[in-house]
């Protein structure tokens, strides 16, 4: 049987457009029963049917930057069938993923690696005498990021087969001469001028003496009529050969320009031009709406979720602050919606900074703006916060600058997978001398936590995760340590066994308790998890034969860890996330790590 692959080959380019609709509704399909990047998706289906009409995957090896917008492809490298599993527990990720495809050739879920990983597939090519073709494919989004720069400075090399296509679909990349520049762009990336110009090249090479001394004088007119009415830009500033911009949601035009491409010689940039939630009225005319979503009716299209959530608690408190405090600064790296801080920017927007994706500079200019006196507050997802470790060891923390980072999407994070989830940030911040790690589990606790960072003089951090509070009825009766900021159970000096936890997971424990409530086992929830008053926690919980320690993150260097460590003469069981998480629900991936009362009562009776 035909696979995908092999059908879309096999059409006229004239032919494409109807494929590209078919894949289109089906990737409409699919995310609206199941969730997913939605308006990134519709955007390159006709970028994505190119590149494999073009060229010849997995020989030829495309690389999605990010990987989220990747729907098309895996439809076109014969996933169609297990579309319907999209970001389910055993289904097809989200992202590009090595174990689903031959085709996927670079496992991707953070922006900026794209050309860096290219770069190297290309060299090791030029090494080993291969002749077949790299392509990274990136969004203006992740242009931003500061390795693209840095991979870009190393791409010198004119025998590489590397290309790397400009997704813009949002900003200009470079300004160019107004209506004359657009009506040249059309011309220049059209089939037929490509056909044109090398049947002139070609006829001019062959006549005797004087051909190729005309073609390089015909070349060089051309160059000049060129810059007079075009600007060069960043990429050609490179030394890079550049094509573009381009109608990306032509599949024609995209077609004929990736040929050209191939003919060149070096790296090449190709500038395509697209349209977020192309094909489908409602994501194009909100993609911001349907950059990520949940399952929706693909008839009446999505409406704004006024539901509120941890993102939305603290958006809207720290905007709340900042109307009282003109030192209040908000900073995010290209995810003012996601954390929450569309308050804030509405509202304050001069104390508001986007730094576009670029984790780290936004780490280092906050501290700026701290050693100035002004009082910075970054939200980053935590899986995003993995990159700026230096720079809140370097740059804040050595200087003893007083500075706040919230980490949202922390703990376990559903259906974006293995790259997305938030389960390392406290054990690669925890290292960190002096830092204060706060892990709230209600709204109430998060608000606290927050007016207590930014008028304290530590580094702190507040970690929270994706989705809304667990309301449920506590087994015990608890008392607060307002000092050293954690909860216990009342009766805690008088218990057999200790379950010691700390934020959401708090709930599974709780019930756990219930479950056992003859056993008398106590409850001690942090909220402050760093630092920990160890010798307190030993006092209370002296007389326990037994401690069950309960964290939802990964287990070498975790908080739980520590106070294992230091809980002398007692059983203890340390229960915490032992490695990477694929995609699935929060209930599934709580099942798969054990968070449930069945196992954890049955480790309990173990003990």
């Amino acid at each position: 049987m035909e696979s995908r692959l092999e059908k879309i080959k096999s059409l006229k380019v004239s032919e494409l457009g109807k494929a590209c609709g078919e894949i289109r509704e089906e990737i409409i399909d699919a995310v609206s029963k199941n969730g997913g990047h939605l308006a990134s998706n519709l955007g390159v289906v006709e970028a994505s049917v190119a590149l494999h009409y073009v060229f010849d995957s997995p020989k030829d090896k495309i690389i999605f930057d990010v990987g989220h917008q990747c729907y098309a492809h895996k439809i076109i490298t014969g996933r169609e069938k297990e579309l319907s599993t999209l970001r389910r527990l055993g289904g097809l990720s989200g992202f590009t993923s090595r174990q689903e495809s031959v085709h996927d050739i670079f496992n991707e879920g953070h922006s900026g690696a794209s050309i860096s990983a290219a770069l190297g597939i290309a060299e090791a090519n030029r090494l080993k005498g291969d002749d077949s073709y790299t392509i990274a494919v990136i969004g203006d989004g992740s242009v931003t990021n500061g390795m693209v720069y840095e991979a870009l400075n190393n791409c010198n090399n004119n025998q590489l087969r590397l290309i790397i296509v400009i997704n813009d679909n949002e900003m200009s990349i470079s300004k160019n001469v107004g209506g004359m520049h657009k009506h040249f762009s059309k011309i220049r990336t059209s089939k037929k001028y490509f056909g044109f110009k090398h049947g002139v090249e070609k006829g001019l090479v062959v006549i005797p003496l004087i051909g190729k001394p005309l073609a390089r004088f015909v070349r060089w007119i051309k160059n000049g009529f060129k810059r007079i009415f075009v600007k060069k830009n960043i990429f050609e500033d490179l030394g890079l050969r550049y094509i573009g911009p381009v109608d990306g949601n032509n599949v024609a035009k995209m077609v004929a320009v990736l040929t050209e491409a191939k003919r060149k010689r070096g790296p090449v940039v190709v500038h395509m031009t697209t349209k977020k939630g192309y094909g489908y009225g409602p994501a194009q005319k909100n993609p911001e709406l349907y950059h990520a979503t949940g399952p929706f009716d693909k008839k009446k299209g999505k409406s704004p979720s006024e539901e509120e959530s941890f993102s939305s608690v603290m958006g809207k408190h720290l905007c709340q602050l900042g109307k009282k405090d003109e030192k209040i600064c908000a900073v995010t790296a290209a995810m003012g919606e996601g954390t929450g801080l569309c308050y804030f920017q509405r509202e304050l927007p001069k104390r508001f900074f986007d730094v576009g994706i670029a984790e780290e500079h936004a780490i280092t200019f906050s501290a700026g703006l701290s050693q100035s006196g002004m009082k910075p507050v970054v939200s980053l997802y935590s899986t995003f916060a993995q990159r700026v470790y230096d720079q809140v060891l370097h740059d804040v923390a050595i200087q003893r600058l007083p500075f706040t980072l919230l980490l949202d999407r922390a703990g376990l994070v559903p259906q974006d997978g293995i790259t997305h989830q938030g389960i390392f940030d406290v054990s690669i911040f925890s290292s960190i001398p002096d830092i204060r790690i706060y892990s709230p589990e209600k709204y109430e606790e998060l608000r606290w936590c927050l007016d207590t960072a930014i008028e304290d003089n530590y580094l702190d951090i507040i970690r929270y995760p994706k989705g809304k509070e667990l309301c449920y009825e506590p087994a015990l009766n608890m008392l607060r340590d307002n000092e050293d900021l954690f909860e216990y159970s009342e009766n805690i000096d008088t218990c057999k066994g200790v379950i010691i936890t700390y934020g959401r997971v708090t709930k599974v424990a709780s019930d756990t308790i219930k479950a056992l409530k003859e056993q008398n086992i106590g409850l001690i929830k942090l909220i402050r998890i760093c630092p920990i008053n160890l010798e307190k926690i030993k006092e209370l919980t002296k007389n326990a034969s037994w401690a069950y320690l309960l964290e939802e993150s990964f287990e070498n260097g975790c908080v739980m860890e520590k106070i294992g460590c230091g809980l002398e003469n007692k059983k203890i069981k340390l229960h915490a996330v032992k490695g990477f998480m694929e995609h699935g629900t929060t209930e599934e991936l709580y099942n798969l790590c054990g968070f449930n009362v069945e196992a954890i009562t049955k480790n309990i009776k173990n003990l």
